[in-house]
């Protein structure tokens, strides 16, 4: 996130509120820069809604409208292969086609 209103002189400050706000999503209040803690599985949640606002530090006020968005996760095979038997037997016959 970065406001337009931003001039770099720290008088911004960035707030985030919302699904994991302060706890699995961070912002750098003077950035804006939004970071996860730590490692985000899809089965646990498959997205989240956040909110992101620019305020002046002196007033309080927000300097633009809220913004919203959704962080969308992509799931990947994380789990490891599981064989119930000890041991697979199998057979090809000579000369099949494969």
């Amino acid at each position: 996130l970065h406001s337009d209103q931003d001039k770099g002189d720290g008088s911004l400050k960035y707030i985030l509120s919302g699904d994991g706000a302060g706890t699995l999503f961070i912002i750098d209040e003077k950035t804006g820069d939004i970071h996860a803690t730590r490692r985000i599985d899809r089965e646990e949640k498959a997205f989240y809604t956040l909110r992101a606002q620019a305020i002046n530090r002196r007033t309080l006020r927000p300097v633009e409208p809220e913004s919203e968005f959704v962080i969308k996760i992509h799931d990947i095979n994380d789990n490891e292969p599981t064989f119930p038997e000890e041991i697979y037997t199998a057979s090809v016959p000579e000369m099949s086609v494969v």
